[in-house]
């Protein structure tokens, strides 16, 4: 049996490389968790990041299979609504790449490097708002509220900590493994949903 032969390639390529997206960002926030970790719980927590990133991935190479037996000829009108889609799409995340930097530069600027981590995770979670109403998906509203919620979170947790003889990044790792989770399950999010289309 055939795919839906109504969903454009373009719709599947774009939740593949949502996918990816989602894989790539949630390992850097996993990476900053792993950092702060200070090696606690290593190598096991590297490991399982380095799992959930692979099998994500594999989830998007499948989309990217399955779009090839999309059949689907686009439309003029349809080609023109997708152009307009990848152009607010480039906005508003150059907005968010923007709005980092400038978070960046601030921080640096006044000695409150501490305080990048949670605010660089309250403009991620701002961005997803946008993209909610410009892709029509409710999901993406969930995601940038939680994201948004740890970072203002994680700004009234302790800089660090020491659990036993090790000292420990608390922000990092409750900011890092926290957005990591939430990137993540937004991926996979993406990933099943497209597979429930492709299959009706």
């Amino acid at each position: 049996m055939g795919y839906v032969v109504k969903l454009p390639k373009a719709a599947v390529f774009g939740a593949a490389n949502g996918v990816i997206f989602m894989t790539f960002f949630g390992a850097l926030w996993s990476a900053i968790g792993i950092i702060g970790s200070n090696k606690l719980g290593a190598p096991w927590l590297l490991v399982l990041s380095g799992i959930v990133t692979l099998t994500l991935l594999i989830g998007a190479i499948s989309l990217i299979g399955k779009a090839r037996d999309v059949n689907h000829v686009t439309t003029p009108k349809e080609r023109e609504m997708r152009n307009k889609i990848n152009r607010k799409f480039g906005m508003i995340c150059g907005l968010e790449g923007l709005a980092i930097l400038i978070t960046s530069v601030l921080c640096n600027l006044f000695d409150r490097f501490e305080v990048f981590f949670p605010i660089m995770a309250i403009i991620v979670g701002v961005h997803f708002f946008p993209l909610a109403r410009l892709f029509r998906e409710n999901f993406y509203y969930g995601t940038g509220i939680v994201l948004s919620i740890l970072g203002i979170i994680s700004l009234f947790i302790p800089l660090n900590t020491t659990l036993g003889d090790v000292s420990l990044i608390a922000r990092s790792i409750f900011i890092g493994f926290g957005s990591a989770l939430t990137l993540w399950v937004t991926g996979l999010r993406i990933w099943i949903t497209m597979l429930k289309q492709l299959k009706k």
